[in-house]
């Protein structure tokens, strides 16, 4: 099992910036691709970035290319979402997700946090 905490929703302007973090426990860190979705009020799921185990591959829905950056820390146990040029369509519930399956673009993950909020207000 893993376990996986997200932190750093709130509110934000458009324009502005967050940077989400999750928080990984249980099994080996680095054994799994990461990955963020988000889910806006209404909206199915959907997928936001994947990054590989050592962190040198990433992977990026179209609508958050050159604006969100993922990063992982082995050594701390924790994958991070850096949100930049926020825009109210960017709000939803971001939840982190863990996955033991190796290719980038796949949506299929095993473990999901509980989510935090992001609000972009306009």
């Amino acid at each position: 099992q893993v376990q996986l905490v997200e932190s750093g929703g709130g509110v934000v302007q458009a324009g502005g910036s967050r940077r989400l973090s999750c928080a990984a426990s249980g099994r080996t860190f680095n054994n799994y691709r990461m990955g963020w979705f988000r889910q806006a009020p209404g909206k199915e799921r959907e997928f936001v970035a994947a990054i590989s185990r050592g962190g040198g591959g990433t992977y990026y829905t179209d609508s958050v290319k050159g604006r969100f950056a993922i990063s992982r820390d082995n050594a701390k146990n924790t994958v991070y979402l850096q949100m930049n040029s926020l825009k109210p369509e960017d709000t939803a519930v971001y939840y982190c997700a863990a996955a033991s399956k190796l290719e980038l673009a796949s949506r299929d993950y095993d473990y999901w946090g509980q989510g935090t909020q992001v609000t972009v207000s306009s």
